[in-house]
């Protein structure tokens, strides 16, 4: 039963911050639990709000703000708000591309009444500050050079090497169609490449590309850019679905027919959708789709540019999605095997198309709900700065025991990638609109890995040619079936030479390799220690505070703490301590030719080796042999503790007479000096693709509810979850409290049957306390797919906000003495309720300055005091703020003055309240400080 009050509430904000920090542009959905109004302002003292930082507007439209400097372009990666390691939320862009706010209410207090620890994030990075202190603080003065480590051996096909067939291209554009949640229509066009002389029906690949600005004014600079729809009258649509020719024109020349469609309405509208626009653009993906089966079967006229190619296969489909359209199309493979409720999409039914594989690149994992039985391809950019986390892994690691594992789950990892160069339209120098290089770059710290000159940093052509090269290797396992492919992208090491000279490593889970030893819960750990990935606590964390960088398997969901993610953590200081797991049951490793493991070496390091054992049921043991790993080139604003995929055979168990039906144990042994090393699995490895039948699998899709809360009265309302599909499967729930806590449950799920139970209890009053939300996210453990992760209860307040007025009590007094105010409120509130009054610069008399108010005070509230003498009206950030506590009245906000031995004149301080945007509101208020007789 939930009886919380108040929790998660905000809009999505999807912005790029560049020049600043390292850039962020996949916006989230929303924080669970989206409300509409304010419930809560801040505590009467918030006082040391850091530089950048301030309270805004009064009563209800508090909103805690954080401005930045530079204007922050859209683009893909969601900006948070932090504290002192946990998330408050996730803040609304204002219109001015540098202001973002996040409601006082959705703020716990104690963040306020110590607000030193406020950052702002995106993808786990900091943006806030001055760019590059930190890295400035963690790295020498001059950080070597990272070295480029060497190209492995080529494998025996290069599916990056062009085909047979010329190629041909057209652009079709049909009526705007009415997706779920966005207001406006969205747009359905799409430039097709296909081969020309090709016969008989040809696959389909269909690409889509991420959240980036959709409008552009030619002629003029990155100003010009702006995120709306539709485009104002003098602007353009900038084409971002044309961005990815060069791939196309590759998968053409081999045969495929290939569109790429826009999806510039969602993006201009995905911040009003919970999920930040997952299932709008699974349908419009789909509506493509549906498009291209009627244009197959000829129940519809094609246009011209489809009418050119060669018919298409809807039977062999391959999803290619950047970024946020990674995960529109994951979530359209999700849908099109496990049809979405009609509540949610408006158009159920079975699809008329068979997705074969996906293609997912730098892409967001909000939901972190991959799908189990569809096969996927997900590239990594080293230089990632957008999706900076790498969240995308969480596509291979989120896949692990959900299914029957037959399906090949691959991470490309590239160095010196960065986000938006896989798209020409987002490349300068290519694209038709203003575009920019998403890693950061600061000029007085350039990163040893990332910089643009750096050894490891790839040009934009070498970028590009390379992820067409894995695109097309997806479409040659997945697609065409051809197993040769299967040894470039499953960690078996080897690479395709048209991808050169990029460095790229894979590894892999499904495919057939078992269940495996997966750090959680129910295993053993000696020796080492099993640790969180996601949990803040240094005693339990797999990587601590100082660590500089971070690792993509970590990527943090919404819950601060989950059970199921974990690593088995060794920190050796001498060789020859074993390390040694314990799964929960016996496993199974015969018929397999390998062992293969995905261990985590720190960045920059080398030669960590480590001895590989196993013993089985009857205590018989066996040295594999040994496995040696170097670390990624990386540094601070890299995500790059990253597994690499160390294989050993298992025929040395053979000869121990080792039991391979009942391994009991996996020993770690480490051989080098000292080092850290992190296991995040080990399964039982054998060549070969198997043929990937979906399981039939329970889909859970959580709802969202709104009611009122009523003047009297308890009312019980439950979270609406829709359970659908087949079969029976376990998730994981979190409750979510409104202190950012989660209460947990392990729930069996059965299709057909109702969901259990999550029931909200509401007492109405008639006092205003705001709106309220109450909510649930869910994640697949096993036997199921997640579709919406996150709903809930929202309770709408229909009791008017008391109205708010401020009054003087000592607006006239001598130095030394406090001007003070009254904070009044027409009748008590449920929640704290204030006001924000800035300084009001008068230019007519004496103003009141920093020399005339306590320094210590003052300090606090404006952050920083300037040197000399400032009009306190001309400091950035000052600001007085006073909140009535609930259930009282009135509250009293105060300015400390202080004596000195100069004669003056008398001085004055102007106070205006403010609206939630900032802008001036209410009277003014004015205070006198006489000089002492």
């Amino acid at each position: 039963m939930i009886r919380a009050r108040t929790t998660w509430a905000a809009a999505t904000a999807v912005l790029t911050l560049v020049g600043i920090a390292p850039t962020a542009a996949h916006a989230d959905p929303r924080p669970p639990g989206s409300s509409t109004a304010p419930v809560r302002t801040a505590p009467k003292d918030t006082a040391g709000l850091p530089p950048g930082w301030r309270i805004t507007g009064t009563g209800a439209a508090a909103a805690l703000e954080w401005r930045s400097p530079r204007p922050v372009p859209p683009g893909d990666a969601r900006v948070e708000f932090h504290t002192d390691g946990s998330r408050l939320g996730v803040p609304r862009p204002d219109d001015d591309g540098r202001t973002f706010r996040l409601p006082v209410k959705d703020v716990p207090p104690a963040a306020l009444e110590s607000p030193s620890g406020l950052q702002v994030r995106a993808a786990g990075r900091r943006l806030d500050g001055e760019p590059g202190a930190a890295a400035r603080e963690r790295r020498p003065a001059e950080a070597p050079p990272a070295k480029l480590p060497p190209l492995l051996p080529a494998g025996s096909v290069d599916p990056g090497r062009p085909g047979r067939f010329a190629t041909t291209t057209g652009e079709y554009t049909l009526d705007s169609v009415k997706l779920p949640g966005l207001p406006a229509p969205v747009e359905m066009r799409g430039v097709v490449v296909a081969p020309e002389g090709a016969t008989g029906k040809r696959p389909l690949a269909l690409f889509l590309h991420g959240r980036h600005a959709t409008c552009y004014v030619p002629g003029q600079d990155e100003e010009s850019v702006t995120i709306d729809w539709p485009c104002a009258d003098d602007a353009r649509p900038i084409p971002s679905h044309r961005g990815y020719l060069q791939d196309q024109k590759l998968l053409a020349s081999q045969g495929y027919v290939t569109v790429s469609i826009s999806a510039n309405g969602v993006n201009g509208q995905d911040a009003v959708v919970e999920d930040g626009g997952a299932q709008a653009r699974s349908s419009l993906v789909r509506a493509h789709l549906a498009r291209w089966a009627d244009w197959a079967a000829g129940t519809s006229a094609a246009p011209a540019a489809v009418r050119q190619s060669p018919k298409a296969d809807l039977s062999r489909v391959l999803l290619v999605g950047h970024s946020r359209g990674g995960e529109g199309v994951a979530r359209a493979a999700m849908d099109s095997l496990y049809p979405t409720p009609a509540s949610q999409d408006g158009r159920p039914g079975r699809a008329r198309w068979t997705v074969r594989g996906t293609v997912l690149v730098g892409p967001t994992a909000f939901g972190q709900n991959p799908v189990p039985d569809v096969p996927s391809l997900t590239v990594l950019p080293g230089c990632d700065g957008d999706v900076s986390d790498l969240q995308g892994q969480l596509y291979v690691d989120g896949t692990r025991g959900v299914s029957r594992g037959r399906a090949l789950h691959s991470a490309v990892h590239i160095t010196g990638a960065n986000h938006n160069y896989f798209n020409s339209e987002w490349t300068p120098g290519l694209a038709e609109a203003p575009a920019s290089d998403d890693f950061w770059e600061d000029p007085e710290s350039p990163d040893p890995v990332c910089s643009a000159g750096s050894a490891t940093r790839l040009t934009a052509a070498q970028q590009h040619r390379a992820g067409a090269t894995y695109v097309a290797a997806a479409a040659r396992l997945f697609v065409a079936g051809d197993d040769r492919v299967r040894e470039l992208i499953d960690g078996t090491g080897r690479r395709a030479p048209s991808a050169d000279p990029a460095r790229v490593l894979t590894h892999a889970v499904g495919a057939g390799r078992g269940a495996g030893f997966l750090p959680d819960d129910g295993v053993r750990v000696t020796g080492g220690r099993l640790c969180s990935a996601v949990d803040p606590d240094p005693a339990v964390a797999c990587l601590d505070e100082d660590t500089q960088g971070a690792s993509p398997h970590f990527a943090y969901w919404w819950p601060e703490r989950e059970t199921g993610r974990g690593a088995v953590a060794l920190d050796w200081t001498a060789p020859g301590t074993a390390t040694r797991v314990r799964p929960r049951a016996p496993l199974s490793l015969k018929g397999a030719d390998s062992l293969a493991l995905r261990v985590i070496v720190p960045p920059g390091s080398t030669g960590t080796r480590l001895d590989v054992s196993v013993t089985d049921a009857a205590g018989r043991h066996a040295t594999l042999g040994s496995v040696r790993a170097d670390g990624l080139p990386g540094s601070e604003r890299t995500a790059s503790y990253w597994a690499q995929e160390l294989r050993v055979p298992l025929t040395a168990a053979g000869r121990a007479g080792v039991d391979l039906r009942r391994v009991t144990a996996l020993e770690l042994t480490p051989r080098s000096r000292a080092g850290r090393a992190w296991l995040m699995d080990a399964h039982a490895w054998h060549p070969g693709t198997p043929r990937v039948r979906p399981a039939p699998l329970a889909r859970v899709d959580v709802g969202r509810t709104t009611v009122e809360e009523g003047d009297s009265g308890v009312r019980t309302y439950h979270v609406p979850v829709r359970v659908s599909g087949k079969g029976t499967g376990t998730v994981r729930m979190y409750v979510m409290a409104p202190d950012g806590g989660a209460e947990e449950r392990l729930v069996t799920v059965r299709s057909g049957r109702p969901f259990a139970d999550v029931a909200v209890k509401v007492t109405g009053n008639t006092r205003y306390g705001g709106d309220t939300s109450h909510d649930l996210l869910v994640k697949a453990v096993h036997g199921t797919v997640v579709g919406s992760y996150s709903g809930g209860v929202t309770v709408e307040e229909d009791d008017p906000m008391p109205e708010i007025s401020v009054t003087p009590v000592a607006d006239e007094v001598t130095e030394g003495q406090a001007l003070r105010w009254r904070v009044s409120l027409s009748e008590p509130a449920d929640v704290d309720l204030g006001t924000v009054l800035v300084a009001v610069p008068d230019d007519t008399r004496p103003e009141l300055s920093t020399k005339d108010v306590d320094h210590d005070w003052l300090l606090e509230r404006a952050g920083e005091v300037p040197d000399g003498e400032v009009p306190l009206s001309r400091l950035d950030w000052f600001v007085l703020w006073a909140a009535v506590p609930a259930g009282e009245t009135d509250t009293e906000v105060t300015v400390p003055t202080v004596t000195d031995e100069v004669a003056e004149p008398t001085e004055y301080i102007g106070l205006r309240g403010t609206d939630d945007w900032g802008r001036p509101q209410g009277p003014l208020l004015t205070g006198a400080v006489l000089d002492v007789p």
